[in-house]
């Protein structure tokens, strides 16, 4: 599994993934994500954007094609060490998926109850978040 900046990433292959999975920003990812390859093949994508205190960061638009699930666990993790490069203290995620709060609880992510954040915290769903060292 490699992850790239979605800017640096095969204009082709990113073309072409936006395409077939339309419901991703593609604006926002050239801007600011990561494209996902996995066996020379964009399998997946994310964005990660600051927040109001420059050393918070939210995971927006995470997206894993149903062929590359099982690597869900390990690309959370790598996304931790993308965001600890980036001297991040905090890393947020909305998730409306009761198997994704299973996995960010075993993965030492903390639901969050009472918290500043953005304007789609009122979507259905929890937000948890990841303490960075």
């Amino acid at each position: 599994m490699k992850i790239i900046p979605a800017v640096k990433a095969n204009e082709e292959k990113v073309a072409a993934f936006t395409e077939i999975n339309q419901e991703i920003d593609k604006e926002r990812l050239l801007s600011a994500g990561y494209v996902v390859e996995i066996q020379q093949e964009i399998q997946g994508c994310f964005v990660l954007s600051t927040m109001e205190e420059a050393d918070e960061y939210w995971l927006q638009q995470l997206f894993i094609t149903k062929q590359a699930m099982s690597n869900l666990p390990v690309l959370l993790e790598m996304i931790v060490v993308i965001t600890k490069g980036k001297q991040a203290k905090k890393l947020y995620i909305h998730s409306h998926q009761p198997v994704v709060d299973l996995l960010l609880d075993a993965l030492q992510f903390h639901e969050q109850q009472h918290h500043t954040l953005p304007n789609q915290a009122r979507k259905q769903g929890k937000w948890w978040a990841y303490h960075v060292s």
